[in-house]
C-alpha cells in the first residue's frame, strides 16, 4: 500500500500515533473531534493491513515524518564522507536502475558509509521512503525478516509469519531498503530477499556484504579501496587528512609525501586509514610509518558502537570466523605469497592435509567471494591477491597453527622451481613472468637466509635471483644477490664463483671500487677452496681493473698495492693457460689503459707496450677465453693507438665485437660487450667511418645495461651525428644525455666530455651562442682533464669557426702541431685535426697551406671523410671547381651530409642555393662560405 493513498490528515494522525498519543490527545492537537480521529485510525488500519492500534503505533514509530514525505531516515554519520565521487555516482545509478544491488567488498573498505551516502543521495527518487536495517546483531539467518520488520515497523499479526508481514507492509511501496552487513546471514538473507523482491515489484534493495548473495535479481557493485591516484590529492590522502585533523593535529605540507606513502601501504582501505589517522597525534609520521610493519597491532582504535570496526584485527576476526575450517587453513597458507599468485602456485604451496589441489582451487573461489582475496586477470593467467593486512593476519594464524615452517618451506621450493624455469626460458613474456614472481622469490630468500638449516636453498635462491635480476636489468640488486649468495655458500669455491659474478655486475654498473674489492674477495675464497690458480686469476683481474677501468673508481688503488697484487698473481697462477692469459692481460693493462694513455714512465717503449698486449691476446685465444681475448684486444687497441696507426686500432676494436657476439649475455660478457661497442664506435669515428660509428653507437644506446645511463649510452652516437650534421637528432638526444648525466651525479670521462662538446658544436653551427656556451660548460665538467679540449675541443671549435667564415680564428685554434697534441688527448681526433689544419691554412691564406695538405694526406689516407676534406682544401687552393664538387660527392658517400652541403657553399655561384637548401634540411644555418 503506497503512502500516496494516505491523505494528509491521515498522515498527521499516523505521526501522532507514533508518539503514542491517545485519540483525545490527537484530537486536541489537530483541532478535530475524537470521532474523526477514530475514523482516520480505522482507515489507516485498513490501508496499511494492520490488525490493531498497537501495530499501527509501531508502524508509525518506524516511519519518521521525513520518511512518509519521501526523505530518508538513515543513521546519522558522526564524520564527514570523503571522496569516492565516481563510485558514489555509479552506485546511485545502479540502485535506481536495478531491483537489488549488493555493494560487495572486504571488511573496512567503506561499504556501509558509501551505501548510506548513496541512499541519502537517491532518497528523493523513492517517494515511499528509505529504510535501513543493520544485520550485525542477527545471529540466526532465519531472523533476517524480523530485523527488517523492526526497521519498517511491520508488527506480528495473528496467523501471519513475520516475513509475510514485511511483504504485506512493503507490497505496493516505491521505496529503498538498505540491508547492511549481510555476509554472516547469507543463508537467510538470500531466500528472504528473493521472496521480498518477488512480492514487492516497486521495492529496491541495497545490501552490503563481504560476499555476493547469489539471488536472481542481484547486481554486484564491487567497492574498491579508496583511490590513491593523484598523490597528495587522492581520496585516500583526503580521508587521512580529514580524520587526522579531527584529532587535533592536522598534517602539514612538509609530511604530505609521508602521508601518501602511508595510504599506499594501507592499500587505500578506509578503516585502516581512519585508524592510522587517529594515531597520528600520538605517533607522528615516523612512529606511524614504523608501526605499519605490524598493522594488526598498530591499527586499533578506541571504543566503538560497532566492535567489529574497533581494529583491523577485529574486522579480520569477523571475516575469519565466517569461514569453513578448510578455507581457514587455505587463507593462512596462501598468506606466504606476497604478490598475486595463480591457482597452480597456491596448490603447490598450500595443498597439504587436510587440503588437496582441488580443494585449494575451490577454496580460492570461496575466499574471493568473501572479499578476502582479489581476483585479477593478467597476461600470465588469473591471479589471486590479498591485502597486506590480510597477509599479516594469515601469517599469525599460520604460526598459531604450527604450520609456518612446513608451508614456508614449500613456498621456498616453489620459488626455486619457478626461478630455475625462468633462468632457462627467455620467451617473449619473460619479463612479465619474472615481475609476477619476483617479490615472492625475494621473500622466500629472506626467510630461508634467516634459517640455520636452509643455507643451501638460500644460496641457490640468491644465485637464481641474481641472474634473473641481471637479466631484468636490476643491476644493483643483481650485485647484491651475488654477494649474498657468496655469504650463504657452504663451499668456498661456490662463494668465489658468486663473487666473480658480482664483480662483473659491478663492472656493468661502472663501479670500479666494487670490481676491485670483489675480485680480491674472490681470490681469498679461491685460496680457501685450495684453488691457487683461480686465486691468481682473480688477483690478476683486480690488477687489470685498477688500470683498465680507472675512470670508474672513486679512489684509484695505489700503484704499489696493484703491483703487489700482480706479483702475487704470477706466483699463484703457474703455467695454466687461462691463468697465464689473465696475468698477461694484467701486465698489458699496467702499461696501457683502454684509450692508450700510458701508465708507466714515459721512457717505456711503445713497442714493448704493443708486445705485452699482443701476448695477452694470443694467450687468451689459446685458452679459449673470449672475454679475456676481448679485454686483451682492448689493451692492444690502446697500445697501437700510441703508434699512430688508427686503422690498426679500429681493427682491434672491431675484432672485439666479433669475438663477443656469439656469447650468451652473462654479466662478464655483457660488461665486456658494452665496453666493446663503445670502443668500436669511437674507433670507427677515428677513421672516418661515420655509418659504422653510428651503427655501433646505436647498439650501445639500445644496450639494456645502459637503460638508466643515457649519458654513457648515447655519447658516441651524439658525436657521430654531430660530425654528420644531423642537428635535430643531436639536439633531441642531447636533452636525454644531459638529464641522464645530471641524474647520474655528473660523472666524468673522455667520452662524456666529447659528447657534450659535440652538442655545443651543433648549437654553434645553428648560430646559438648562448646554448653553445652552456654545453661547453657541461663538456668541461663532464671530462676528466682540461687538456682533452685540445683534441676534440679544437676540432669542434674550428668547425664552428669555419662554418661562420672566421678562418683566421679557426687557424689559431688548430695551430699546435699534431704530434704536440694528439698523444696527450686521444688519437681519435687525429685525422679530424690534421684535415682541419690543412683546410684552415688554405682558407686563411697561410703560406704553408700546401705543405700541410701533403702532410695530412700521409696521415688520413683511408679515412673517407678526412680524405675528402683534404681533397677539398687542395681544390680550393688550386681553384679547381670540379675537384670541389668531387669532394662533395665523396662526403655524401661517406655519410657526412654536412660537409657535402658546406662544400657546395664554398664552391659558390650556382651551387650556393643547393648548399643552403641542404644545410636547412639538416637543421643548420648556412653561415658564410668561409
Amino acid at each position: 500500500m503506497s503512502t500516496a493513498m494516505i491523505s494528509a490528515r491521515e498522515a498527521e494522525v499516523l505521526a501522532l500515533l507514533g508518539e503514542h498519543l491517545s485519540n483525545a490527545e490527537i484530537a486536541a492537537r489537530l483541532f478535530i473531534s475524537v470521532r474523526t480521529v477514530e475514523s482516520h485510525v480505522s482507515s489507516l488500519l485498513r490501508k496499511l493491513h494492520l490488525p490493531d492500534r498497537r501495530a499501527l503505533s509501531r508502524q508509525a514509530a518506524g516511519l519518521s515524518r521525513a520518511q512518509r514525505t519521501g526523505a530518508a531516515a538513515l543513521p546519522s554519520p558522526l564524520t564527514t564522507f570523503v571522496g569516492r565521487a565516481r563510485e558514489r555516482a555509479e552506485l546511485a545509478d545502479a540502485v535506481t536502475t536495478h531491483r537489488q544491488v549488493t555493494a560487495a567488498g572486504p571488511g573496512g573498505v567503506g561499504k556501509t558509509r558509501l551505501a548510506l551516502t548513496v541512499a541519502a543521495d537517491v532518497a528523493d527518487r523513492f517517494p515511499d521512503g528509505v529504510w535501513f536495517a543493520d544485520l550485525v546483531p542477527v545471529t540466526d539467518p532465519r531472523r533476517v525478516g524480523a530485523a527488517v520488520a523492526e526497521a519498517v515497523g511491520a508488527g506480528d499479526e495473528p496467523g501471519r509469519d513475520i516475513d509475510d508481514a514485511v511483504l504485506a507492509a512493503l507490497a505496493d511501496r516505491r521505496a529503498l531498503l538498505v540491508l547492511d552487513n549481510c555476509e554472516h546471514v547469507r543463508d537467510g538473507a538470500a531466500p528472504f530477499l528473493e521472496r521480498l523482491l518477488t512480492a514487492c515489484p516497486r521495492l529496491h534493495v541495497l545490501t552490503t556484504s563481504r560476499a555476493r548473495l547469489m539471488v536472481p535479481f542481484e547486481r554486484v557493485f564491487t567497492v574498491p579501496p579508496l583511490s590513491r591516484e593523484g598523490g597528495d590529492e587522492s581520496d585516500a590522502v583526503a580521508l587521512f587528512m580529514d580524520r587526522a585533523a579531527a584529532v587535533g593535529w592536522p598534517p602539514g605540507p612538509a609530511v604530505s609525501e609521508g602521508v601518501v606513502a602511508i595510504c599506499e601501504r594501507l592499500d587505500g582501505m578506509a578503516l585502516a586509514i581512519e585508524l592510522a589517522a587517529a594515531r597520528w597525534s600520538t605517533l607522528g609520521l615516523d612512529g606511524l610509518t614504523a608501526g605499519l610493519s605490524d598493522q594488526l597491532r598498530t591499527l586499533t582504535g578506541g571504543a566503538r558502537a560497532d566492535g567489529r570496526h574497533r581494529s583491523v584485527r577485529a574486522v579480520l576476526d569477523w571475516s575469519h570466523d565466517l569461514l569453513a575450517p578448510q578455507d581457514k587453513a587455505l587463507l593462512r597458507r596462501v598468506s606466504v605469497f606476497v604478490a598475486p599468485f595463480t591457482a597452480e602456485a597456491a596448490a603447490e604451496v598450500a595443498a597439504l592435509a587436510p587440503l588437496d589441489a582441488s580443494t585449494v582451487i575451490d577454496g580460492l573461489g570461496r575466499l574471493a567471494e568473501q572479499s578476502l582475496l582479489a581476483v585479477t586477470p593478467s597476461g600470465t593467467g588469473t591471479r589471486y591477491d590479498a591485502r597486506v593486512t590480510i597477509r599479516q593476519y594469515g601469517a599469525q594464524r599460520l604460526t598459531d597453527a604450527g604450520e609456518q615452517t612446513v608451508v614456508r618451506s614449500r613456498h621456498v621450493q616453489w620459488c626455486l622451481a619457478t626461478s630455475a624455469a625462468l633462468v632457462e626460458d627467455d620467451g617473449p613474456d619473460w619479463r612479465a613472468r619474472f615481475d609476477a614472481v619476483a617479490d615472492d622469490v625475494r621473500a622466500a630468500l629472506a626467510w630461508a637466509a634467516d634459517r640455520p638449516g636452509r643455507p643451501e636453498d638460500a644460496c641457490r635462491l640468491a644465485r637464481y635471483l641474481a641472474r634473473l635480476a641481471f637479466t631484468r636489468n636490476l643491476l644493483g640488486e643483481a650485485q647484491q644477490r651475488y654477494e649474498q649468495a657468496a655469504r650463504l655458500a657452504g663451499e668456498a669455491a661456490t662463494a668465489a664463483a658468486a663473487l666473480r659474478d658480482a664483480a662483473a655486475v659491478a663492472g656493468c654498473r661502472r663501479a670500479g671500487d666494487d670490481m676491485y674489492r670483489l675480485h680480491r674477495a674472490a681470490a681469498e675464497a679461491a685460496r680457501r677452496a685450495g684453488d691457487d690458480v683461480r686465486a691468481g686469476c682473480d688477483l690478476a683481474a683486480a690488477a687489470t681493473v685498477a688500470y683498465r677501468f680507472s675512470t670508474a673508481f672513486s679512489r684509484i688503488p695505489p700503484a704499489g698495492q696493484v703491483r703487489i697484487l700482480l706479483t702475487r698473481a704470477r706466483e699463484l697462477a703457474g703455467d695454466a693457460p687461462g691463468a697465464r692469459a689473465a696475468v698477461a692481460l694484467a701486465e698489458a693493462a699496467v702499461v696501457t689503459d683502454a684509450f692508450g694513455a700510458l701508465q708507466t714512465d714515459e721512457d717505456n717503449p711503445v713497442r714493448e707496450t704493443v708486445e705485452h698486449a699482443e701476448r695477452a691476446v694470443l694467450l687468451a685465444r689459446r685458452a679459449g677465453d673470449a672475454v679475456a681475448e676481448s679485454a686483451a684486444l682492448d689493451a692492444l687497441s690502446g697500445a697501437r693507438g700510441w703508434t699512430g696507426d688508427a686503422f690498426a686500432v679500429a681493427a682491434a676494436a672491431r675484432r672485439r665485437t666479433e669475438v663477443l657476439a656469439p656469447l650468451p649475455p652473462t654479466p662478464a660478457v655483457s660488461h665486456e660487450w658494452a665496453d666493446a661497442l663503445a670502443m668500436a664506435a669511437a674507433t670507427a669515428l677515428g677513421i672516418g667511418d661515420l655509418p659504422q660509428a653510428r651503427r655501433w653507437g646505436g647498439q650501445l644506446a639500445g644496450h639494456p645495461l645502459l637503460a638508466e645511463a643515457g649519458h654513457h649510452a648515447t655519447s658516441w652516437m651524439l658525436v657521430a651525428d654531430a660530425f654528420a650534421g644531423r642537428a635535430d637528432d643531436v639536439l633531441a638526444r642531447g636533452v636525454r644525455f644531459r638529464d641522464s648525466w645530471e641524474h647520474g651525479g655528473r660523472p666524468r670521462s673522455l667520452s662524456l666530455g666529447a659528447a657534450a662538446a659535440s652538442v655545443a658544436m651543433v648549437h654553434g653551427l645553428r648560430g646559438d651562442p648562448a646554448s653553445r656556451t652552456a654545453w661547453l660548460t657541461i663538456a668541461d665538467r663532464a671530462d676528466m682533464a682540461v687538456q682533452h679540449r685540445q683534441g676534440y675541443g679544437a676540432v669542434f671549435d674550428a668547425t664552428v669557426l669555419l662554418h661562420h667564415g672566421d678562418a683566421e680564428a679557426a687557424l689559431e685554434r688548430v695551430a699546435p702541431e699534431p704530434e704536440e697534441v694528439w698523444k696527450w688527448v686521444c688519437w681519435i681526433w687525429l685525422h679530424w685535426y690534421v684535415a682541419l689544419r690543412a683546410e684552415t691554412a688554405v682558407l686563411a691564406g697561410h703560406p704553408d697551406a700546401r705543405t700541410r695538405i701533403h702532410a695530412a694526406r700521409t696521415v688520413v689516407t683511408g679515412n673517407p671523410v678526412a680524405t675528402a676534406q683534404v681533397d677539398r682544401a687542395e681544390a680550393l687552393l688550386d681553384g679547381d671547381l670540379q675537384g670541389q664538387l668531387a669532394a662533395a660527392k665523396a662526403f655524401d658517400a661517406a655519410g657526412c651530409p654536412y660537409q657535402s652541403a658546406r662544400t657546395l657553399l664554398l664552391a659558390g655561384g650556382e651551387h650556393t642555393a643547393a648548399g643552403t637548401t641542404a644545410l636547412a634540411a639538416l637543421g643548420l644555418g648556412s653561415g658564410p662560405a668561409g
